[in-house]
């Protein structure tokens, strides 16, 4: 099940999709719906087929967004959570082979389209949560245990909150 964890970026972000299906697209998708209604027999018509479709897509894209607003919680950031991984951290890790890894823990719903996001729901993000700087993580994998130190935690993308 997903966690109803939400920064408020990706609130923001939701909010501003669904007003664009709700208020632009959906209503340029209809004009062109009943368009090609008006030019007659529908069976044949690719337009009009074509169009519905994605008029159901939206409208079942707008359930989803509709829904999911409701039920996801936004978390702000505290000043408490310095020093410390938690839900909204960026952090970068490092494993004993010199690999290191920078993301920010968010909610499920942030995660697509983004390779520096790692969901809150993810091993890695529940093995780092409130680990310090200098700190071991091991992360359960498929392919067995992989451990991971913790470099760097910060609360904005710019700053960088050396900590330990």
């Amino acid at each position: 099940m997903k966690t109803n964890l939400i920064t408020r970026e990706g609130f923001e972000k939701l909010n501003k999709e669904l007003n664009y299906l709700w208020r632009e697209y959906r209503p340029e998708i209809t004009k062109k719906v009943a368009w090609a209604a008006s030019l007659g027999d529908r069976s044949e018509n690719a337009d009009y087929k074509e169009n519905k479709r994605l008029l159901r897509q939206i409208d079942s894209r707008v359930r989803f967004l509709r829904k999911r607003i409701e039920a996801v919680k936004i978390i702000e950031y505290s000043p408490q959570q310095d020093g410390k991984v938690f839900f909204g951290a960026w952090v970068e890790i490092e494993n004993d082979g010199g690999e290191t890894k920078r993301f920010k823990i968010v909610g499920p719903d942030e995660i697509y389209g983004r390779n520096d996001y790692v969901s809150i729901d993810a091993p890695m993000a529940r093995a780092l949560l409130k680990k310090e700087v200098d700190d071991e993580a091991v992360v359960k994998t498929p392919t067995g245990d992989q451990t991971w130190y913790v470099n760097d935690i910060s609360y904005q993308n710019d700053k960088v909150n050396k900590s330990g």
